[in-house]
């Protein structure tokens, strides 16, 4: 394997395991909405703080590698902050 495809090898899977890290997130939260605390609930809110601040140091660290372009890690994030807001609105209407 040449060095570039092994450069491209590692940019893909550092954005996989970073969506996938996204998805366990919106997951986490699905869980804890439908089952334990409600989104005005501190708890809920601590949990997502914590998991989004996680997230968003892995992508820093990610950028800072070059392992991932600012603009998709930005992206990453943005997703995920548009996904939990329509979970959290979808759960205010029940």
């Amino acid at each position: 394997m040449v060095a570039s495809e092994m450069i491209v090898n590692h940019h893909e899977k550092a954005y996989a395991l970073l969506q996938a890290d996204a998805e366990k997130i919106l997951k986490l939260i699905k869980v804890q909405m439908d089952n334990l605390t409600m989104p005005q609930c501190p708890l809920y809110e601590e949990v997502l703080d914590t998991q989004m601040f996680g997230l968003s140091r892995e992508i820093d660290f990610a950028v800072r590698l070059g392992l991932i372009d600012p603009k998709d890690g930005k992206a990453i994030l943005n997703k995920l902050e548009r996904e939990l807001s329509l979970l959290h609105d979808a759960s205010l209407k029940k």
